[in-house]
């Protein structure tokens, strides 16, 4: 299974072919001003290594270099305009992008799980557990790549203030120690820190009850600052963003009778610490 969106072996990252074009039109664009790569490099405040790793496909621009290129090479906005459709990682499978830019923008958003902890909660340790179990295995440099991609996608819990988090978050998936003890204290501690922030919302499924609304598997749903909904579902190398307004008012129904369904904010919270103290 992949781990919320990130690309594993056999998934397709931030596209070499995306990265290549784009360094393709960045070198055509310089060798018509008649710069060298070194001249250039200069100009954008960049070494030359570093522009021919972006003219080639191997690296991906930062915000920086793509203004100052784009300022260099005829402040046309191009560049600029051209950079929006490369994921800032690689760690991020190319299915889970368009979800990956509602998060973004999203005034609203709705997480629940009952597989594995959702990334915009996972701690390092949590997400190295999770890669190094992958099939097929994954290199040392695409673990950091994915740690990277989710690490800067949790931004969005201290960058977005006016935009509302919640989580549901089944007990199960703490009492399953993924990655040991220690990995388990450092995840409850993180999201016991997370669930502070006055927009976020955390609370836990407990393990023993009668029933739920979300048995039938994860729920995810974004509103966007226009006031539409959309759901996304996720399964093994695959994703699916849903906007048809019946099965995305479907989704909310189920969620929002979990959220009567689960423990309070208060009781997850006490619940999260007794798991930690039995530890």
């Amino acid at each position: 299974m992949v781990v919320d969106g990130q690309a594993g072996a056999g998934s397709e990252p931030e596209s070499s072919e995306s990265l290549c074009t784009f360094g393709a039109v960045v070198q055509a664009l310089r060798e018509h001003q008649g710069l060298s790569r070194e001249e250039f490099g200069t100009l954008v405040g960049y070494s030359k290594h570093t522009v021919a790793s972006v003219e080639l496909g191997r690296r991906m621009p930062d915000e920086g270099m793509v203004e100052a290129a784009d300022r260099v090479l005829g402040n046309t906005g191009a560049l600029r305009k051209a950079a929006e459709h490369l994921a800032r990682n690689p760690g991020m499978a190319a299915w889970f992008r368009q979800w990956a830019r509602l998060e973004k923008r999203a005034i609203c958003l709705s997480t629940y799980e009952c597989r594995m902890i959702p990334g915009l909660l996972q701690t390092e340790g949590y997400v190295r557990a999770l890669s190094a179990a992958q099939l097929p295995p994954l290199q040392d440099t695409e673990i950091e790549e994915l740690w990277a991609t989710r690490a800067e996608r949790q931004k969005l819990l201290n960058g977005r203030p006016n935009t509302a988090f919640s989580f549901i978050l089944d007990e199960h998936l703490f009492l399953r120690r993924t990655g040991g003890v220690e990995v388990t204290r450092d995840l409850i501690d993180h999201v016991l820190e997370v669930s502070r922030l006055r927009n976020v919302e955390v609370q836990v499924m407990p393990l023993v009850g009668d029933s739920h609304a979300g048995l039938q598997g994860p729920i995810r749903l974004a509103e966007t600052p226009e006031n539409k909904w959309f759901a996304y579902n996720e399964g093994q190398e695959s994703g699916q963003l849903i906007s048809e307004p019946k099965v995305v008012s479907v989704l909310q129904s189920r969620y929002a009778r979990m959220r009567s369904q689960a423990l309070t904010l208060d009781d997850s919270v006490s619940l999260l610490r007794r798991m930690r103290g039995d530890l």
